[in-house]
């Protein structure tokens, strides 16, 4: 009985040895990270994203494709509304898709390698190995991370990353800001690397007859096809509107020339940039169907709203919103038609729910795109910051 006792004493000995040889620090798991995004060819991965920039927390459905070199695709469907929009990068460029509108922004831009999103698995080892003051945790399942967010704004601060222990894959990501309040909060359900795509998966038309032609659904039928040797991982912690037919014309705003591809369609200078040369007037345009004027709810300190005015041009019904105080800004509304955008070489901007794109420099405009209307703000003194706070509140209100 003596020997036995021993001999079961030395195997729980050997067993905790073993065990604690098994586990890796910090600098173990970032030299693996190293190695899988070295090694890394290819990955799909699906999740719910939560914004928590406003009183009501905003849940936006994200699927993410990636095939080196540089092809990308992300999926981002308001919870909501069923509202899909596109994030596409090819060699043609990079690209804004509203399938449901056949809308599509387009500019020449090196996004994501000089600036990254939450959903990005480059994006967040970027952040891990590149952060020297790295926190580190080995729970049960996950290898976890509090780092420096890296998002080129302010009010981003820190973030928090798990990792699934077994293939490295992301399950969670939280950003907070500097009071540590959770502002951005991602959860996969499911993320595999070595994912096949079919060859024009991320052709820009066929993305806009895809999703058209499933109603809106930019996750159906778009080019993915399952990896024989990819690696999934689901995760156990997380658990598009309907839209119309093809426009075989395929229009495209070009954000960096402003020439639309359709060369039938001329378009007009945009009066809220400071070049148009339309008058404001209070009659809206025949044949164009209005929407309800988005109003933010945020406002820099010392800002208030001057006036609203209802503007004619190009057959559009738009709308303008004129803020002076602290700082002095526009806000354009408008529901374009198929034509041109005329746009200056613009850069991109995080918006969260979507990109926008940044043009001008001694008077700057932010535009993006919800629900087949396009925002613009624009401002000799608003800072960038302020703009993207802005815009986060107005898709707030756009998405009741």
């Amino acid at each position: 009985m003596r020997r036995i006792s021993w001999m079961l004493a030395m195997v729980l000995v050997l067993s905790t040895l073993l065990a604690a040889c098994g586990k890796k620090d910090a600098a173990a798991v970032v030299k693996d990270l190293n190695e899988v995004v070295g090694e890394m060819e290819s990955y799909q991965g699906a999740g719910v994203m939560t914004l928590h920039t406003g009183d009501t927390p905003q849940q936006y459905k994200v699927e993410v494709w990636h095939q080196k070199p540089s092809y990308y695709r992300i999926a981002l469907t308001n919870a909501k509304k069923d509202v899909t929009q596109i994030v596409l990068r090819n060699d043609e460029g990079v690209f804004v898709l509203t399938p449901s509108q056949n809308k599509s922004f387009r500019f020449q831009s090196n996004w994501p390698d000089n600036q990254g999103q939450v959903y990005l698995y480059e994006t967040l080892i970027r952040s891990i190995t590149g952060d020297s003051t790295r926190q580190f945790a080995d729970e049960k399942e996950s290898y976890v991370f509090d780092v420096a967010a890296n998002y080129n704004t302010h009010a981003l601060v820190r973030q928090k990353i798990w990792l699934n222990k077994s293939d490295y894959a992301p399950k969670q990501v939280e950003v907070s800001d500097s009071n540590a309040n959770v502002v951005v909060d991602v959860k996969f359900d499911s993320f595999k690397f070595g994912a096949e795509f079919e060859k024009d998966a991320f052709d820009m038309q066929r993305n806009m007859t895809a999703a058209s032609e499933n109603g809106g659904k930019a996750g159906t039928d778009s080019g993915a096809a399952p990896a024989g040797d990819g690696k999934e991982t689901t995760n156990p912690q997380a658990a598009t509107e309907k839209g119309s037919a093809s426009n075989p014309s395929g229009t495209v705003s070009d954000g960096q020339t402003g020439v639309s591809d359709n060369a039938e369609q001329q378009g007009s200078e945009d009066p809220a940039s400071g070049q148009g040369t339309e008058e404001p007037t209070s009659t809206e345009p025949e044949g164009t169907g209005s929407f309800g004027v988005i109003q933010p709810t945020y406002a820099p300190e010392g800002v208030k709203l001057k006036d609203d005015q209802i503007v004619e041009g190009s057959g559009d019904y738009s709308v303008m919103l004129r803020y002076e105080g602290t700082y002095n800004y526009t806000i354009f509304e408008a529901r374009p038609q198929d034509r041109a955008v005329s746009l200056a070489p613009s850069r991109v901007v995080d918006l969260g729910f979507t990109l926008g794109m940044m043009s001008g420099d001694a008077l700057q405009t932010l535009t993006w795109m919800t629900d087949g209307v396009e925002y613009r703000i624009t401002s000799a003194d608003l800072p960038e910051n302020e703009m993207v706070q802005i815009a986060t509140s107005m898709q707030e209100e756009s998405g009741k």
